[in-house]
């Protein structure tokens, strides 16, 4: 097959390339001009990650033709064919763009009117002649639109850059906020750097303060509110398809008719239709092993498929290989395993939404300096603070006596006092509710169930396992009967923090990868599976201490005397395959605001920093394991309260099925390195002086 000349460097190098078709041929688009579109054009990127993999993207301007459109697929398609079929596939139309392709821009992306039919070219012109206006939208994703160059195109809750060539304004409405000053400054900044080569005075200006360019002012009317928005409430209603181009015509048949989904149902022979429409998202997954017709025609298919469910046109197109699944596809399967994912807890990593996410081995000794590690594991510290533990009975807290601290009963409620210290201060963190629910207020809440326990509070019990009985109670005069035969699951977290859970005594619930401990009326077993630790198994020895029954016997996998079986009720099938360790998930960052009218969570695309964490806003960091809720200062009342409200909805809608993680909830200026390792080169003293002031002396 014959290749376009310009795919001969296309991914060669890591980060982006884009092309522009003009004329039904392709042009590249000179760097500094990345993240500027024609409205009436098309566009081919290519995103490469120093893995390496491969994110293609078809952008189609709202103005473009249908030549231009179909000239874009076959090149787009080309690229795919000549990078191995290996690229995730991207279909993009203005003004809707994924946040994958948002990612990249981080000043933002720039819509121009005209397109190369217009005679409009992508060329660094240093014009002292030009006059636009651009309007600038968005808090998390920024997209600045050109708009007539007239007092009408103004209002007073958004910013514009008013563009006069050597002279630049940035121009500020009363009505909104400093988080949105800030990130309007980083497209004037990019503006005056890449299309003016840095030639160009920038100045910001107040609503009253305008130059004279424009003529004279009228009444400005009232900002309008933003239309992006993220509901969640459908997203679980993924269908999944399986298509066939039998008989020449591509058809789609229904696999499930709703998520989440079992991998085992994709046939690497095949390609899928993973239907999100509700969300206005479709997936295209195409088999290793499936014809080249099925496969070359994968993004055609969704389009079709998109025509005939009627869903809009600037519905967002994912077409993934088989190995190259993103995690927004990923999330819809309840079971999904990774092929490189490894067992233990030196995994190696997984593709995210750009780039690869390195999983950090867990080392105490390093935890206070290395902040990443610390967010990874869950990790405050090392564990070596003060414990105090209360159990709640009629609304009071009861101490705990310390001799059985790390023992914890399914019919109780207990809070947990951790103290540490950090920067010379004491700090405490409240583990609430380990098993049911406890709200309280301190300096750091987290919110956990039974079986979601985090790393952190199962190392608090110096060396000894985290014990969760089945039921009951440790109340003086109510502890209920416990019965002759008893089960404990003992398993290893990746912090090598272990913790035993009873469970029923049956044989159904034993699992390969841990060990476990059985009581009968007359002895007791030490059951050891093919793929435990000896941390599980030192922390199963500790359990038989205190179950009474003398000595234990210790039993391998496959060589069970036959009164194992017959305390557990005889032989069942039970979880046999080496299960691998939970791969290290891309984190995913919200805004939670209120300033549209209406409480919304809002993304932020791309690898997002601490400037992303916007001080008037609560901030929602999913991290897989863990959701954090960041409280900024500025945060209203409505955010603060309702925030912890679309956490929950957050994970309850999650299409993979995911429930009970722990939630967070820690306030700006106070933040754990469990929060802090997610972003890189954390600034403790950002805060301390305004953002739009360091912005302005780049002025």
């Amino acid at each position: 097959m014959v290749f376009h000349k310009e795919f001969q460097t296309a991914g060669k190098e890591p980060g982006l390339q884009v092309w522009r078709v003009e004329k039904m041929d392709l042009k590249p688009v000179l760097k500094q001009l990345h993240g500027n579109f024609f409205t009436g054009d098309c566009y081919v990127l290519l995103y490469t990650t120093a893995a390496p993999s491969y994110y293609i993207h078809m952008w189609l301007g709202s103005e473009s033709s249908q030549d231009e459109k179909g000239a874009a697929a076959i090149f787009t398609t080309q690229l795919d064919d000549f990078l191995g079929g290996g690229p995730v596939q991207f279909r993009e139309v203005q003004n809707n763009e994924s946040l994958t392709f948002l990612g990249y821009f981080k000043s933002g992306i720039k819509y121009k009117q005209g397109g190369v039919a217009s005679g409009f070219q992508h060329v660094v012109t240093n014009d002292m002649n030009v006059k636009r206006l651009l309007h600038i939208k968005g808090r998390r994703a920024i997209r600045a639109t050109e708009v007539d160059m007239s007092w009408s195109s103004f209002n007073r809750g958004d910013c514009f850059i008013i563009d006069l060539g050597k002279d630049i304004f940035q121009w500020c409405g009363s009505e909104c906020n400093s988080f949105e000053r800030l990130k309007a400054s980083q497209v004037a900044i990019d503006v005056r750097d890449n299309e003016r080569n840095g030639r160009a005075t920038l100045l910001m200006i107040e609503e009253g303060g305008e130059p004279q360019a424009l003529g004279p002012k009228p009444n400005i009317p009232a900002g309008s509110a933003d239309d992006e928005s993220v509901d969640r409430s459908n997203q679980k209603k993924g269908v999944l398809y399986m298509i066939s181009d039998a008989a020449g015509s591509m058809k789609a048949s229904v696999v499930a008719q709703t998520s989440p989904f079992k991998q085992e149902m994709l046939s690497s022979s095949e390609c899928y239709i993973l239907d999100n429409g509700v969300d206005s998202k479709i997936f295209i997954w195409k088999g290793p092993s499936a014809n080249t017709a099925e496969r070359n025609a994968a993004m055609k298919a969704a389009e079709q498929f998109i025509k005939e469910k009627k869903y809009p046109k600037h519905t967002q197109v994912q077409v993934l290989p088989g190995g190259g699944e993103t995690t927004l596809f990923k999330q819809f399967f309840c079971n999904w395993k990774d092929k490189d994912q490894t067992t233990g807890p030196g995994q190696a990593y997984s593709l995210g939404r750009i780039a690869r996410v390195v999983q950090v081995p867990f080392d105490s000794s390093s935890l206070h300096t290395n902040k990443t590690m610390a967010a990874q594991h869950g990790m405050v510290d090392d564990g070596s603070g003060k414990v105090q533990v209360w159990r709640v009975e009629d609304g009071d807290q009861v101490p705990v006596d310390p001799s059985s601290y790390g023992q914890f009963y399914g019919g109780d409620c207990y809070l947990v006092l951790y103290s540490y210290r950090l920067g010379g201060r004491e700090q405490g963190r409240h583990n609430h509710d380990v098993l049911k629910c406890l709200i309280s207020y301190s300096l750091l809440q987290v919110r956990v169930t039974q079986g979601q326990e985090p790393a952190h509070l199962m190392s608090l019990f110096k060396g000894k396992p985290m014990v969760i009985h089945l039921g009951g109670t440790s109340r003086k005069g109510g502890q209920s009967r416990v019965g002759s035969t008893r089960l404990f699951h003992i398993r290893q977290s990746s912090t090598r923090a272990t913790r035993a859970v009873e469970v029923e005594p049956s044989a159904a619930f034993l699992n390969t990868n841990d060990v476990f401990v059985l009581k009968s009326s007359n002895t007791v077993f030490l059951w050891r599976g093919v793929g435990a630790t000896e941390e599980e198994l030192a922390a199963a020895q500790y359990v038989t201490s205190f179950l009474g029954g003398g000595s234990a016997t210790e039993v391998s996998e496959g060589k069970e005397p036959a009164g194992f079986w017959s305390a557990l009720g005889g032989k069942k099938e039970y979880q046999t395959s080496r299960s691998l360790q939970k791969m290290v998930k891309p984190p995913r960052l919200f805004g939670c605001s209120n300033k549209t009218g209406r409480l919304i969570a809002e993304e932020v695309p791309g690898d997002f920093n601490q400037s992303d964490l916007a001080t008037d806003d609560v901030m929602l960091l999913d991290t897989w394991d863990q959701i954090f809720l960041w409280i900024g200062n500025e945060a209203n009342e409505v955010e603060r309260t309702g925030s912890a409200k679309i956490a929950k909805d957050y994970v309850d809608s999650d299409p993979s099925g995911r429930r009970g993680i722990a939630i967070t909830t820690i306030k700006q200026g106070m933040e754990p390195p469990t929060f802090t390792g997610w972003f890189q080169a954390w600034d403790p003293k950002l805060w301390e002086t305004d953002p739009l002031e360091r912005i302005r002396a780049r002025f």
